[in-house]
């Protein structure tokens, strides 16, 4: 069975990739431009958007955004690292990068996570990402939260959504 879910992983990132690539000439919007800086790298990400049931202030269950967890892969195809909450972006070389939103605009596609400006300070030793000041998050595909109920009998259950998305790490 675990063998079975790797599998159907694996492929509904690959579809959302290759749905990816209808957008990816969708312009990005002035306000997610990082205002004097260079772009440094260009990373993929492909993993899962992670959401919990939660009971709300006014007594109705949400879907809560917890984290990401994906793979980080260059040009190549070559996973270089990790992105996980804090939001961190962390190279195998050990350098990381912790996130902050600055701004946000709607992805072009319906059905996908909004794509973001975000401020980054390093968190880790030297290496590729060290000197990475911001990160623009576009070409999201998928990575909503969870369309089913959640509600009271649903309580604390989570969910793992499929998505793929291109991080350009900036620096000054």
């Amino acid at each position: 069975m675990e063998r079975l879910t790797s599998i159907c992983l694996g492929l509904a990132v690959f579809l959302l990739a290759a749905c990816a690539a209808q957008f990816a000439g969708s312009p990005v919007p002035d306000t997610l431009k990082p205002e004097g800086q260079r772009l440094s790298e260009r990373v993929a990400a492909k993993g899962v958007q992670i959401y919990e049931c939660r009971a709300a202030a006014n007594a109705a269950a949400q879907w809560v955004f917890v984290a990401p967890e994906a793979e980080l892969i260059d040009a190549r195809g070559v996973v270089t690292g990790k992105h996980y909450a804090g939001p961190h972006w962390e190279s195998l070389d050990g350098s990381k990068i912790v996130g902050s939103v600055k701004a946000r605009a709607d992805a072009p596609r319906a059905d996908a996570i909004p794509w973001l400006l975000l401020s980054a300070r390093s968190v880790g030793g030297p290496g590729r990402f060290a000197n990475v000041t911001a990160v623009q998050r576009i070409h999201t595909v998928g990575g909503l939260a969870p369309s089913r109920p959640c509600d009271q009998t649903t309580l604390g259950a989570t969910e793992r959504v499929p998505y793929s998305a291109d991080y350009l790490l900036y620096a000054s």
